[in-house]
């Protein structure tokens, strides 16, 4: 582990202190869709009127709803010192206060690959019954159906990060695809568990939930990471939420959500699951197990 973090370690994660920071814990375009994930919540929770409309939660209630987002380039992005370090300490550190957990991909393959072994571990060492909803990066097909097999023995679910495809250095170096319909389709057929169509964000992509119909929508626009339209996944939650919501079982969502009420009002727009990466990270970071139990009072 280093004490050089990208991440700055501020009082509130809003976007403000990492302008532009990629790689880093930033956003693209000076950061303007991360700094709306965050400000949105806020300004709509204010809009529905509040504590006097949107229901309160009790902590197991706010428990069952949190997961981890889907979280790579530890050495890139955090400042981790060594990649394969980071996935098992984490995880475990997430498991052990109850968060649910994801795995995310990227280039090289080890990526994945460490953070698989990290539930591996979890399983061997301290849950059996310890899995992961398991994202992969739009490739084509063929690496697909191998990363399907890779993760089958850690998955609780399994998606495709289309958000990703957005990601220009990474759509030429490794050839990711713009996914159709029936190519989801397939993909859905070749797997046993859940399948979440992550990233879903755009007036396209809504077409694309009508025509493939996954178990799983999963609002994103990748923490404002990517080039994408203008806007906040909370909006996008709030307007598209009741569209897509006859062509899934569930809806997910993340980016921006820093409060208890926060994922309140992401309950009270339908979401069954909210996702957090950012302040799980910052706290683990710069206080490991106490900053994730501080977190989460």
């Amino acid at each position: 582990m280093t004490d050089s973090f990208r991440c700055h370690g501020c009082p509130v994660c809003n976007g403000k202190g990492c302008t532009d920071e990629l790689p880093g814990m930033g956003g693209v375009n000076k950061n303007e869709n991360f700094l709306l994930n965050c400000s949105a919540w806020k300004k709509l929770y204010e809009d529905e009127g509040g504590a006097k409309k949107i229901p309160s939660l009790s902590r197991e209630q706010l428990m069952d709803l949190i997961r981890l987002a889907p979280v790579t380039g530890a050495e890139e992005n955090i400042g981790w010192e060594e990649e394969a370090d980071f996935y098992e300490d984490f995880f475990m550190t997430l498991h052990y206060s109850g968060i649910k957990l994801s795995v995310g991909d990227g280039t090289p393959d080890t990526k994945l690959v460490y953070g698989l072994n990290a539930i591996k571990t979890i399983q061997q060492e301290r849950d059996r019954e310890c899995r992961a909803a398991v994202f992969f990066k739009p490739y084509p097909d063929e690496n697909l159906i191998n990363r399907i097999a890779w993760a089958t023995p850690v998955a609780n679910h399994i998606g495709i990060d289309i958000d990703a495809y957005n990601i220009v250095t990474m759509r030429n170096k490794v050839k990711l695809e713009k996914k159709t319909a029936t190519q989801i389709e397939s993909i859905m057929k070749r797997i046993d568990v859940p399948f979440v169509l992550k990233g879903v964000f755009t007036r396209d992509d809504i077409e694309l939930v009508k025509e493939a119909k996954p178990d799983i929508v999963y609002f994103s626009n990748h923490g404002g990471r990517v080039e994408t339209r203008k806007g906040s996944t909370a909006l996008t939650l709030k307007e598209a939420g009741p569209i897509v919501k006859d062509y899934c079982q569930e809806i997910w969502v993340d980016g921006g959500i820093r409060s208890k009420t926060d994922i309140e009002l992401a309950r009270y727009y339908g979401a069954s699951q909210v996702l957090l990466a950012r302040p799980f990270i910052k706290n683990f970071c710069y206080s490991h197990q106490s900053g994730i139990e501080e977190l989460l009072k």
